[in-house]
């Protein structure tokens, strides 16, 4: 006999809904990449005009909110993340009456909206450091930024030996309004993208008067990029070691996660909670805090500051039952002393999508991607899922050198340097599949008009239209899985698990709601199926399962289940 997916329809119904100002502690939250998600105007790009399009879409697949990567002017030199101006869409993407017009739709749809804010760096095209270059040494804007004279004989060598996360110096050379070698500048990341200078007023002055800007349009908050950079130690001093330019790692680093950076944090809260209130809740502040420890994201939350962080331990867990149990463990344990939801992650524009890099390209992979979701969506706290995740979307590897745009990419190929982000990042953004048998699967309105990066010839089977309506599609499981996390009592917000007695290589927790409803969760991450005592009524399984025999269930390799008592 076999057990298959829940429907929504099963799902109990919550007794203790939270309260709107707390959205955010237990909130779903859809990351939209928006050049990937939809294009309404047919140039193979997508727009914000193609993401209200879609709005409809997301509403039913569950979630609660909708992260905007940026959409602000920009060159481009790194896919949006090199701002220009702050306040200004983006031709390629619309305008500002379409931004507007896009939060509003989404509220109507009871979703809110959270914008990339991207406070560490700008582009080099930004009206202040274009200024700083023409009126060379001594100038006041130069301050906004770190410039500094270079090292050796002529100035010839970088200020210091710090690295930029994409491979190579983190300083380039200026040339002065005469036509000589100028100071130096840095940039933790492309050329294009000079570092602010947060010791500057002008610089904190100028980031409150953009938050406004947003919160006034009724944005429901910021997602903070590179939030642990904004302030760099005293003296800009050298590194002296080789592991500086792991973003993704653990080191200590003078240009990372200095204590002064809570300063700006405890400016902004009172920026947000000045717009908090009245029907839409708290907004937010969400940061993107790449941190030696858990403990130490934990201090971007403290009541005066921002409301959540990523939780990048846990997406570099590996698939395995021990190393998953010791991170959520000390991500809830982290996050208690500052009344801050755990946050859970498995896939963004960054990374490898979660089905290849936990389990490969085929099947296999897919059946895991699926089991390590449903795990994620039964933890207590918030969670945030990657556009294309629901999909069952794998990496794209087989892209030709000459599409890809990653700026790391060419960096590193350029400069034969290995090191850095691997450039790479092109594979997870690839531009949805949602109709139709061929490229572009009615990404846009024209058939005939490619999409920015190329998709592959065989995703036919990936699109929203082929998998809707199928019960055993990954879709479909989404959607289930969604309806019953918002409805069951046990499930969302908290700040514990009880963890239940389990073979080797499998997870079990318990979660209880107020009312006594008990939603217990159960992982195999072992390569063997392993019998279980049935603790409850099977609610959602995220492979099919043999039913139960008197009372001893046959829980199947990389499969999560979920029980309700």
């Amino acid at each position: 006999m076999t057990q298959h997916l829940a429907t929504p329809a099963t799902a109990p119904a919550s007794a203790t809904a939270p309260a709107p100002a707390d959205w955010w502690r237990d909130a779903v939250i859809y990351q939209v990449y928006p050049r990937s998600f939809a294009d309404a105007n047919g140039d193979g790009m997508g727009d914000l005009a193609g993401v209200r399009s879609r709005l409809g879409y997301l509403r039913d697949l569950g979630v609660d909110a909708v992260w905007l990567s940026p959409f602000y002017a920009s060159p481009q030199s790194d896919a949006g993340y090199d701002v220009a101006d702050y306040r200004a869409v983006d031709p390629m993407f619309g305008d500002l009456p379409d931004a507007d017009a896009l939060i509003a739709d989404a509220h109507r749809l009871g979703l809110r909206i959270i914008v990339d804010l991207v406070p560490n760096h700008c582009s080099d095209q930004h009206p202040w450091f274009q200024r700083a270059l023409r009126e060379g040494p001594g100038s006041p804007l130069r301050g906004r930024f770190h410039f500094r004279p270079g090292k050796g004989a002529d100035g010839e060598l970088p200020p210091n030996d710090w690295e930029s996360i994409f491979g190579g110096p983190a300083w380039t050379r200026t040339t002065d309004p005469d036509g000589t070698p100028g100071e130096w500048y840095l940039h933790l990341f492309a050329p294009e993208q000079p570092d602010f200078n947060w010791d500057d007023p002008a610089v904190a002055d100028e980031f409150r008067s953009i938050l406004r800007f947003w919160l006034d349009l009724g944005v429901d908050g910021f997602r903070i990029d590179v939030a642990h950079g904004l302030v760099k130690a005293p003296g800009l001093p050298d590194i002296g070691h080789g592991d500086q330019i792991r973003l993704l790692g653990n080191a200590v680093l003078p240009f990372f996660d200095q204590d002064g950076v809570h300063q700006v944090y405890r400016e902004w809260r009172r920026i947000l909670d000045e717009y908090s209130g009245g029907p839409g809740g708290h907004r937010i502040g969400v940061a993107e805090a790449w941190t030696p420890t858990v403990e130490r994201t934990a201090l971007y939350l403290r009541r005066d500051e921002l409301h959540q962080a990523f939780n990048f331990q846990y997406l570099q867990a590996d698939w395995r039952a021990e190393e998953l149990r010791e991170v959520i463990d000390r991500s809830l344990a982290a996050m208690r002393p500052v009344d801050a939801p755990a946050t859970w992650v498995l896939s963004n524009h960054d990374v490898v999508r979660h089905r290849t890099r936990l389990g490969g390209e085929g099947e296999d992979g897919l059946r895991r991607a699926r089991a390590a979701t449903l795990l994620m969506l039964a933890l207590p706290g918030s969670a945030y899922l990657y556009q294309g995740e629901e999909l069952g979307l794998p990496e794209v590897l087989e892209l030709p050198d000459e599409a890809r745009q990653d700026p790391a990419f060419r960096r590193s190929r350029a400069g034969g340097d290995a090191e850095g982000q691997d450039g790479m990042r092109d594979g997870c953004r690839v531009p949805l599949p949602w109709s139709g048998s061929a490229p572009p699967y009615g990404f846009g309105p024209d058939p005939e008009s490619p999409t920015w990066l190329p998709q592959p010839a065989d995703w036919a089977a990936y699109t929203v239209e082929a998998q809707t309506g199928d019960p055993t599609s990954t879709l479909e499981f989404y959607r289930s899985a969604l309806a019953v996390r918002r409805r069951h009592p046990a499930l969302g917000a908290g700040d514990a698990v009880e963890w239940l007695p389990a073979p080797e290589g499998v997870l079990a927790f318990r979660r209880t709601a107020p009312d006594g409803t008990v939603l217990t969760c159960t992982a195999n991450t072992g390569a063997e199926t392993v019998l279980i005592d049935a603790p409850g009524r099977l609610l959602l399984a995220s492979a099919e399962a043999d039913a139960p025999a008197e009372g001893a269930f046959p829980l199947a390799r990389d499969t999560t289940a979920w029980w309700t008592s």
